[in-house]
């Protein structure tokens, strides 16, 4: 007598479980396609959703619905836009209850920003700290104490911390969550993102780790993008120089992190040695100390390394506005040391624009005009051109871009973030 085989239960659950889980990936997926649509063209109606997404209008009402539920988008004002039949609202990022932190960490200072998913800035601090003088561990004391009192602070606010995105001045290790080598803090090797773990709790937000110039341009990008901007290079003027590289909207990371270390390019003097420890690295030249050491004279109480070098930016540029001999000398030094990093950055990257951020913001007036008769003069064909700007964002740069940087894990997976009650 011939056996009949039946399908076991584990066989027809296992198959039901399996479509469920590839449902609400398919879910999550139209719901961040909708949120990152949104954040890029701004406030729409349901059926133009549709209509440039491609998605059903019943499906966009589902997945509307349920970002609504969750804090992320609102409706608001009605639009007419000439079809026939009821108006449709416009559909915008909300997200004021769910925010993502970026803390820097400089040579000399650390700067805290938090952005709501729409953009706001909720929290920004930026406190001096002698960080290369001081033991690594107090550092990370104070880091972790600076971000222990925002996440309460956001928390007693009503506010979801998704993430945290630390930047150190160095070269990052992605896989292990470590700091490779900060050379101007003298850092090397350190398991940073575990080092704040520790001392934050494992139940915290996610914690990430990415170089502050990448940051810096990140955040440049996230301004820029919508004037159809997408290759820039932000050079950061700080203690060290760094880059951040977009090309065609794309940060370039290199193989192992390493790209955009631009400082290190052998343009300085040949017998100044860097903190990285070769000779003649471009930072010895358009660094912040080089510009520092040439504008005050000895015996100028601002030339103190214990004066917060804001304060001591500040008047620099107050100096250089009413054209102080000695102030334009140093940023004539600077911009004349500039220009030939930057013409190679011109020619390798072919970026549309050059943001200069950190120090260099300062002196717009001063720097722009000279660099760019410097860049005309070498520029041998019109595709080689290139527009200058300096950065509107100033020391929070970095910081803004490690806040959006945390935020990606809502508009990658906005299910993420629970329903609101």
């Amino acid at each position: 007598m011939a056996k009949t085989t039946r399908r076991t239960g584990p066989t027809r659950s296992g198959g039901s479980l399996g479509a469920r889980v590839a449902q609400a990936e398919m879910r999550a997926a139209n719901m961040g396609l909708i949120l990152r649509h949104l954040r890029s063209g701004g406030g729409r109606s349901r059926a133009r959703l549709a209509s440039e997404t491609g998605l059903s209008r019943a499906t966009i009402s589902s997945v509307v619905s349920d970002l609504a539920e969750r804090g992320l988008v609102r409706e608001g004002a009605v639009l007419r836009d000439g079809a026939v039949g009821r108006p449709g609202q416009t559909v915008s990022i909300d997200g004021a209850q769910v925010a993502g932190i970026g803390l820097e960490i400089s040579v000399h200072q650390t700067v805290l920003t938090a952005l709501t998913l729409d953009g706001t800035v909720i929290r920004e601090v930026i406190t001096s700290l002698d960080v290369a003088r001081l033991e690594m561990d107090v550092v990370l004391d104070r880091v972790a104490g600076l971000l222990r009192r925002a996440l309460d602070s956001l928390r007693e606010a009503g506010v979801e911390v998704v993430g945290i995105t630390v930047s150190p001045p160095g070269i990052i290790d992605y896989s292990e969550g470590a700091l490779r080598f900060a050379p101007n803090l003298g850092w090397r090797g350190i398991p940073l993102r575990d080092e704040l773990v520790r001392r934050l709790g494992a139940d915290g937000p996610t914690i990430h780790l990415e170089n502050d110039a990448k940051l810096a341009a990140l955040a440049e990008y996230q301004r820029l993008a919508a004037q159809g901007i997408h290759d820039l290079v932000h050079l950061t003027g700080e203690v060290g120089v760094g880059a951040g590289i977009i090309v065609d909207g794309r940060l370039l990371r290199g193989w192992s992190g390493f790209s955009g270390e631009v400082g290190h390019l052998p343009l300085g003097r040949p017998d100044v040695r860097c903190n990285c420890g070769r000779l003649g690295c471009w930072e010895t030249a358009v660094g912040l100390e080089s510009l520092l050491q040439a504008a005050f004279a000895p015996d100028d109480p601002l030339g103190d390394a214990l004066v917060p070098a804001e304060e001591r930016l500040r008047v620099l540029a107050e100096r250089a506005a009413a054209e102080d001999a000695r102030t334009l000398e140093a940023l004539e030094a600077i911009a004349v040391a500039l220009i030939p990093g930057l013409s190679i950055l011109v020619d390798v990257l072919n970026p549309r624009l050059i943001v200069l951020g950190g120090y260099y913001s300062y002196f717009s007036d001063q720097l722009l005009p000279r660099l760019a008769a410097g860049l005309d003069d070498r520029c041998i064909d019109a595709g080689t051109a290139v527009e200058l700007k300096t950065s509107t964002l100033g020391p929070t740069a970095s910081a803004r871009g490690g806040a959006l940087l945390a935020l990606e894990s809502v508009f990658d997976d906005p299910s993420l973030v629970g329903v609101r009650l």
